[in-house]
């Protein structure tokens, strides 16, 4: 597998240089997506880096999953969100990743039946520090208390 973004930002997150990162999950990384393509758009970033999900035992692959999960139950509930899209593509950056994406009741009406990449990505509006920390402050916080509900000890 050669290096893609997925292989820098768990490296950034491993070395605690990564200003979108959220928390440690028992499967990877947690971040805040950049560009925010939506607000409170999230990743789990595959620790340690794979071509797919199906490189991974069971286990792992079932662990990834639950984490998947457990990210957007807390997007969720923090964001007010009407529901999360999770998809797994790995098709631009090969290595396994999930998207965790909060959709909004007042997206524009053409957009709320499509998937989110039929927005352009190009145009929304990077992460900022500034402007997201609260939101990702608030997600962290109920991440930790879902693993924790989960039995799931120090992993933040």
């Amino acid at each position: 597998m050669s290096l893609t973004a997925i292989h820098r930002r768990v490296d950034a997150c491993k070395a605690g240089r990564d200003p979108t990162l959220i928390c440690r999950m028992s499967s990877g990384w947690a971040v805040m997506g950049d560009p925010q393509v939506l607000p409170g758009h999230c990743l789990l970033l595959s620790d340690p880096v794979v071509d797919h999900l199906h490189v991974l035992p069971a286990a792992d692959q079932r662990r990834f999953l639950q984490d998947v999960g457990l990210l957007g139950q807390a997007v969720f509930e923090v964001t007010g969100a009407q529901r999360i899209n999770h998809a797994i593509f790995g098709n631009v950056e090969p290595a396994l990743h999930a998207h965790v994406i909060p959709r909004y009741p007042d997206e524009p009406p053409a957009m709320q039946k499509d998937n989110p990449w039929a927005y352009d990505w190009s145009q929304a509006p990077a992460f900022d520090q500034r402007r997201d920390d609260g939101l990702l402050v608030d997600i962290r916080r109920r991440v930790l208390e879902l693993l924790r509900q989960d039995g799931y000890r120090g992993l933040d």
